[in-house]
């Protein structure tokens, strides 16, 4: 069963462009939830310059879903995990001044790093991701560190989907494959939208869970935030039964 998980930094983009509290990023966590996602994402950065460290406090008070946190892993970040125990950490390979998360770990290089981290994480027991790449050479590396689950980074497949460039799937499909043989769960994100989303669960059915955030916010603009996540929820039923 795919669950789909709202990526809440646009709202604090939003907000944060205006100052003030509008529109209020600790309603939208609560609305998201009362209209049918399974869970929340949010991304906090070093420069705080849309989802802040104190936004990931006050969701984690009302969360009756499960909170995914992403980010790098330093200082500020593990403690701050630490203080909220989410349900789940993405860890994610971006710079402190990525525009956004384009790639994933190198699981060969940084085995030991994430190592040490997703044992602090499972010690306080928080599930743990390892944002990568659909390469399926990198996923046994990424088992050994003790990971629960891989999200694939899709990106890539996003683009190739865009242009009917149908095998843009492949790769994915293949590192699917590594990561169940390597008793892990399969999560996904990155510009996944309601055009590519079916196409995506279709071809990699053992998907756990897709984490949304920009395009359902830009197509909340046109459809309605709940109206949305219904359309969301409806593409992902329909896959779910076949």
């Amino acid at each position: 069963m795919v669950r789909l998980s709202v990526n809440l930094n646009k709202i604090a983009t939003l907000r944060n462009a205006r100052g003030g509290n509008i529109p209020n990023v600790l309603q939208v966590a609560k609305d998201v939830q009362m209209f049918g996602s399974q869970g929340i994402t949010v991304h906090p950065r070093p420069d705080e310059r849309h989802i802040t460290y104190k936004d990931v406090y006050d969701i984690s008070s009302v969360m009756t879903t499960e909170l995914n946190v992403e980010g790098n892993p330093i200082h500020k970040f593990m403690k701050l995990v630490l203080d909220v125990k989410p349900s789940q950490v993405t860890l994610v390979p971006d710079s402190d001044d990525a525009i956004t998360s384009n790639s994933g770990w190198d699981t060969f290089l940084y085995q030991d790093f994430l190592t040490e981290k997703i044992h602090i994480l499972k010690n306080h027991g928080i599930r743990t991701s390892i944002f990568l790449d659909p390469k399926p050479e990198l996923v046994s590396y990424a088992a050994k560190t003790g990971a629960d689950r891989i999200e694939l980074y899709t990106g890539y497949f996003a683009i190739g989907y865009a242009k009917k460039k149908w095998n843009c799937i492949d790769p994915y499909i293949d590192t699917a494959k590594e990561i169940v043989k390597n008793h892990m769960l399969i999560n996904a994100g990155h510009d996944l939208n309601l055009d590519n989303v079916s196409f995506l669960i279709e071809k990699i059915p053992n998907i756990s869970e897709i984490s949304i955030g920009h395009a359902l916010i830009h197509e909340s603009i046109y459809m309605g935030l709940e109206n949305t996540i219904q359309s969301y929820l409806k593409r992902i039923h329909i896959q779910n039964k076949k």
